[in-house]
């Protein structure tokens, strides 16, 4: 992970979010403050500091000098209701001439404005990023390379690919490795606006252009110039505003609505799309010469179930993402990995990162099973899934005990090999904690009574409960040799 270069602190931990996103959008990488965190200049190249809600003006001045870093040579960002902005702003404080103040809601253009104004900041940020998409598979080597070769030139991209597939992470990786680095990636969802104020977004209005126009408002070439624009679901623009971004394209001028001023820019257009705009075009939805204006070079994305070899990096770098927000990892056995790859993935690496972060929350620092993925990502059933409505029956004593020879006609025929083999020990291990599970489900958590629905001693079925660290759900007593009566959930 790169060295932190922005410091946050801030105890409102909704404004710390909104505050680590926009710097992070910005290319940075900040990190937020808490008392475990080393702030060691040797480890971390300081650039900039977040200042809000932090009541301790001894603490704060200690967390400012542990930075190592002149006061003239870092940038001071500090919310405009922070206790410390008298103390920051006053005559005197040799923090004073790098303080910039930020209202809130926290406005882009602000924060883009005040890092601007900031040299060391912006020196900070103008060498490349290490470029490189997560994943080491062909299909992703194919990306990275594409991206290397079209970063340096102001061609117009366009991106293909999926929903959920990190069309806008090429594209800010296209950005970080072009000569424009140093000035703004400004994206905007040209499906989520409505078609009637589309045009205000992209090229601003004037003060009373249109009803609750109360002010003049720059659009998104505008905050963009010298920078790149990122025009993400591009297929889903309507036709009339097709015909006016075309002119823009063509002509590197527009005006802002309202205005019949000529403003000239300069930006970089990399636009995205899931549709298929071959066809948008030859169903007339989607303009010709528009979609050949934007499709100098075109870039398709792997789907996820292309690339499933990445499955691993994947999961690691948001597991780190989760750890930089303050969540705890989670670790997936090889049958957990093995029954993922068999799923379909609809919602691409989006939908990976969901699971991903849902199962850190349900067990966090611990390691995932797959009985424990929700049911449609399980893939082939274990066996604990397949014969589950047997053994409950079982247990119920609504059905005597299969023969061997049912046994091995229920294993032949619904437990399959998958294609890419199987852990047989983590496989075993999902059985039994399947089974385990079960017994307990049926006997209200009871472990005697569990034990011997398992055919098993208390004590064993005691020391399988630590084993797999399903003790720690338990009601009441703790699952222990002593107490006969756990209640385990």
């Amino acid at each position: 992970m790169p060295n932190s270069n922005v410091l946050i602190i801030e105890s409102n931990a909704t404004r710390a979010d909104i505050v680590t996103s926009a710097m992070q959008f910005m290319g940075f990488f900040p990190q937020r403050w808490d008392a475990s965190l080393q702030l060691d200049s040797m480890s971390h190249e300081w650039r900039a500091v977040y200042i809000g809600g932090i009541e301790d003006e001894a603490l704060c001045e200690q967390l400012l000098a542990s930075l190592e870093v002149p006061a003239d040579q870092l940038l001071v960002l500090v919310g405009s209701d922070s206790p410390q902005l008298d103390r920051l702003t006053k005559v005197g404080s040799p923090y004073a001439a790098q303080i910039e103040v930020l209202d809130f809601p926290l406005r882009y253009e602000r924060l883009a404005e005040a890092v601007r104004r900031a040299p060391t900041l912006r020196a900070a940020s103008s060498s490349p990023a290490p470029l490189r998409l997560v994943g080491s598979s062909l299909a992703m080597g194919r990306v990275n390379a594409l991206i290397r070769q079209v970063a340096p030139f102001d061609s117009s991209v366009l991106v293909l690919g999926e929903s959920g597939t990190g069309k806008e992470m090429v594209a800010r990786a296209i950005h970080d490795s072009s000569p424009r680095r140093d000035k703004p990636f400004v994206a905007i969802n040209c499906g989520a606006i409505p078609a009637e104020l589309l045009e205000s977004e992209l090229f601003g209005h004037e003060k009373g252009a249109f009803t609750g126009a109360i002010s003049t408002r720059k659009g998104r070439f505008e905050m963009a110039e010298g920078g790149t624009l990122f025009l993400d679901e591009i297929g889903d623009m309507s036709l009339p505003m097709q015909v006016k971004l075309l002119r823009v394209l063509q002509e590197r001028m527009y005006e802002r609505v309202g205005s019949n001023r000529t403003q000239r820019c300069d930006v970089r257009i990399i636009a995205a799309t899931h549709r298929n705009l071959e066809v948008s075009t030859a169903e007339g939805r989607f303009r010709e010469d528009l979609y050949y204006r934007l499709s100098v070079f075109p870039l398709e994305m792997p789907p996820l179930r292309e690339r499933l070899e990445d499955m691993p990096e994947l999961i690691a770098e948001f597991n780190q993402r989760l750890q930089r927000r303050g969540l705890q990892s989670v670790r997936f056995s090889g049958s957990a990995l093995q029954a993922l790859r068999q799923h379909a993935w609809p919602g691409n690496v989006r939908e990976l990162s969901n699971l991903v972060e849902r199962l850190a929350i349900l067990y966090p620092n611990g390691e995932v099973r797959a009985s424990d993925l929700p049911e449609k990502y399980r893939g082939v059933q274990p066996l604990d899934e397949t014969g589950g409505s047997v053994v409950r029956a079982m247990l119920d004593g609504q059905a005597k005990p299969a023969s061997s020879t049912h046994h091995r006609s229920l294993l032949d025929t619904e437990v399959m090999l998958p294609e890419g083999g199987v852990d047989l020990k983590d496989h075993l291990a999902d059985i039994e904690v399947g089974l385990i599970r079960q017994a307990l489900d049926i006997t209200d958590g009871v472990v005697a009574h569990a034990a011997k629905l398992l055919r098993m001693q208390r004590t064993t079925l005691v020391e399988k409960l630590r084993k797999y660290g399903l003790q720690a759900a338990c009601r009441g007593n703790d699952a222990s040799p002593e107490n006969s009566g756990t209640a385990v959930a």
